[in-house]
């Protein structure tokens, strides 16, 4: 059966970015082809924010691609051996335009939040096609707001819930330390911790102390500096865990210095320096370092828009760019130093 388009867009053709060969160079194009029809599971939908994340260039670099031997064992990180040309992002927000016979959950006219699948991408475009992992966003909602959501929220949300954080007031009072907290994870966690009532050292750069600050911390810690480089709790508590955000660093033994005896680290953007450490450490029967893996959760995500909604956390955004300046948002996301979200609007 063929399927109907919402009868106010004539959906011809899109505007998209892609790449073609795995680079470390900027080499995004942006190109048109013809809008894609959606399958009876899928939903398309009319992108209107898309976010980025450090996972998209390391796609891109070719970090991600899996050694024929490797791929066979269960490793905690996903492989991805993307076809060209490539379209990325997989966080976007927007409106759905059409849908599957068999989807559900949501209809045209939806403004919704999803997560696309990380082999096919897609988020860069005015259209794209969504699978399950969707939900609804309120109608008059900005987009760039909740683009953020499906996977630096959710990761966020997902590793505290790991640790045994709660949000009814009835969890464990844990001493825990975000590094890299002003960034798109990082800001995400200082705020649920908070809600969770979790003791929360931070560490950012000095422009964003008072950022943090007001996201929830209750210590912050310059990183530049001797103390922010010991990741030392000024109040002398030993964490119960240390969730590392920085990207692209190597492992560094200061991370468990601090730790309590049964403490832990979660590395939320593992190099393969850390995954060799990794399983090192499980050799040897050690806990006390975890790589965390995004699970694919629509209630995870339905809540973490609950939040934004009833303003219990907000998204704090870094920047935007329109689709055509996106090879900015690219180079301001592979930096590093973002405040909060890096977003591209359509």
């Amino acid at each position: 059966m063929e399927l109907k388009y919402h009868n106010t867009i004539k959906l011809k053709t899109k505007k998209y970015l892609r790449y073609s060969e795995f680079t470390i160079e900027l080499l995004l194009q942006l190109s048109e082809v013809p809008v894609p029809k959606p399958k009876e599971n899928d939903i398309l939908v009319k992108v209107e924010a898309a976010s980025l994340n450090p996972i998209d260039w390391r796609i891109q670099e070719g970090i991600l691609r899996a050694p024929k031997l490797l791929s066979i064992l269960p490793l905690p990180i996903p492989f991805v051996d993307c076809k060209f040309p490539f379209t990325p992002g997989v966080e976007i927000a927007g409106e759905v335009i059409d849908v599957g016979t068999n989807v559900k959950t949501v209809k045209k006219g939806d403004k919704v939040v999803s997560l696309l699948n990380y082999l096919n991408g897609g988020g860069l475009a005015q259209y794209a096609i969504a699978e399950s992992y969707t939900a609804v966003r309120p109608s008059g909602s900005r987009a760039a707001e909740y683009a953020g959501l499906p996977v630096a929220g959710v990761t966020a949300l997902q590793i505290l819930k790991s640790i045994g954080a709660k949000f009814d007031g009835t969890g464990d009072k844990r001493n825990i330390l975000i590094t890299a907290a002003s960034g798109g994870v990082g800001q995400y966690l200082v705020q649920l911790a908070r809600l969770a009532g979790l003791h929360v050292t931070a560490t950012c750069g000095a422009r964003n102390i008072d950022l943090v600050r007001s996201l929830g911390a209750n210590e912050v810690l310059d990183y530049k500096t001797p103390e922010g480089q010991q990741l030392t709790s000024p109040s002398g508590k030993l964490y119960d865990c240390v969730i590392n955000c920085v990207a692209n660093t190597e492992w560094s033994s200061t991370l468990e210095a601090n730790l309590t005896s049964d403490g832990k680290v979660i590395e939320v953007t593992p190099t393969p320096v850390t995954m060799a450490r990794y399983w090192i450490k499980k050799l040897v029967r050690s806990n006390k370092l975890e790589v965390f893996m995004l699970k694919s959760d629509r209630e995870d995500l339905e809540f973490m828009i609950k939040l934004v909604n009833e303003g219990s956390i907000r998204t704090v955004l870094d920047s935007t760019y329109a689709l055509d300046k996106a090879q900015e948002a690219w180079k301001r996301c592979m930096s590093g130093h973002a405040t909060g979200k890096i977003i591209v609007e359509m």
